[in-house]
């Protein structure tokens, strides 16, 4: 459950660090600005809703810092998220020795995020 006093305080930080103002702040995520008032107020509680649009719009904001404090600000990448070699890609079979499920899916897949319990994560892009 995430504390609301102590989200307020890391959400007034993001306006500060980013030097914007709560109805700046509100317009860049879009979101009405009295969304941002209520929960600087302590009156309405983050939405899911409300926490992607903030860790969309700035992607140096991470998630479970946001959420419960746990990580940095801003997100380092470099230091979070272990560099690894992407996995192989899978073989595929040439039309004639490959499986008709194969060959009748025309769904693939884009790309594949894992969340770690530290706070990492790691992204694969097809």
């Amino acid at each position: 459950m995430v504390n609301t006093s102590d989200f307020i305080e890391r959400l007034e930080h993001l306006l500060h660090y980013y030097g914007l103002s709560a109805s700046s702040f509100a317009d860049k995520i879009n979101v009405q600005r009295s969304s941002i008032s209520h929960l600087l107020s302590g009156r309405n509680k983050p939405s899911l809703d409300f926490v992607l649009k903030v860790v969309n719009v700035f992607p140096e904001v991470n998630l479970y810092w946001l959420l419960n404090g746990k990580g940095s600000f801003p997100n380092d990448t470099e230091k979070e998220i272990p560099k690894t070699t992407p996995p192989p890609k899978p073989k595929v079979l040439p039309t004639e020795t490959a499986p008709k499920v194969l060959a009748k899916s025309d769904k693939t897949i884009e790309k594949i995020i894992i969340f770690y319990s530290d706070g990492s994560f790691e992204a694969y892009n097809n």
